[in-house]
């Protein structure tokens, strides 16, 4: 359980951050990095969770939670990745669960035979936009890999998010307005 009594500490005025292992980092770190885009992908579900219905905000808050495992994960330097009783890691269950949720969604649209412009509605506008700040925070991971070990089950999770978003905004627009198809060389 997280008790924070007083928000400020003043510790990072010095422009380094605390990890969850105790020590302190450059917040321009890649890990760092990696942490803030999955904060700013998780507040980006956050908008599209505004206006989607019951049944996919539900899944999406699901979502937002796991995005707080994995930013925790991210937080823990070292490349033991079992969970342990003072270590929250990301597993890989949870990409399973995006897989049958993936699977759920795209058995109720058609095969997609093109690509889909971003909007058609304000729910189905606002998921692409997290799912390109998912995408973002996939390119922060994987950037952080390149020097420092990452979670597999965690890199995992992130790259199924990104297909669970790119369904649903195909779901939402099919269920309301309808997709927007990309035509390509149409302006030429």
């Amino acid at each position: 359980m997280v008790k924070l009594n007083k928000i400020y500490t003043r510790t990072g005025d010095n422009g380094t951050t605390g990890l969850v292992d105790g020590s302190r980092c450059p917040k321009h770190s890649a890990r760092i990095e990696a942490v803030g885009a999955v904060d700013e992908a998780n507040s980006a579900i956050g908008l599209a969770v505004l206006v989607l219905g019951d049944r996919d905000a539900e899944t999406l808050t699901r979502i937002q939670n796991d995005m707080f495992d994995l930013g925790a994960d991210l937080a823990t330097p070292g490349n033991d990745f079992e969970p342990g009783e003072m270590t929250l890691r990301m597993v890989p269950s949870q990409a399973s669960a995006l897989e049958t949720a993936i699977d759920a969604v795209n058995a109720t649209i058609p095969p997609l035979t093109s690509f889909i412009l971003p909007g058609g509605s304000e729910a189905a506008a606002r998921v692409p936009i997290a799912r390109a700040s998912v995408r973002r925070a996939e390119r922060a991971m994987t950037a952080l890999g390149a020097h420092e070990p990452v979670n597999p089950a965690a890199l995992a999770y992130i790259n199924r998010l990104s297909d669970y978003l790119f369904v649903l905004a195909r779901a939402v627009n099919v269920r309301g307005a309808g997709e927007v198809l990309w035509v390509p060389g149409a302006n030429r």
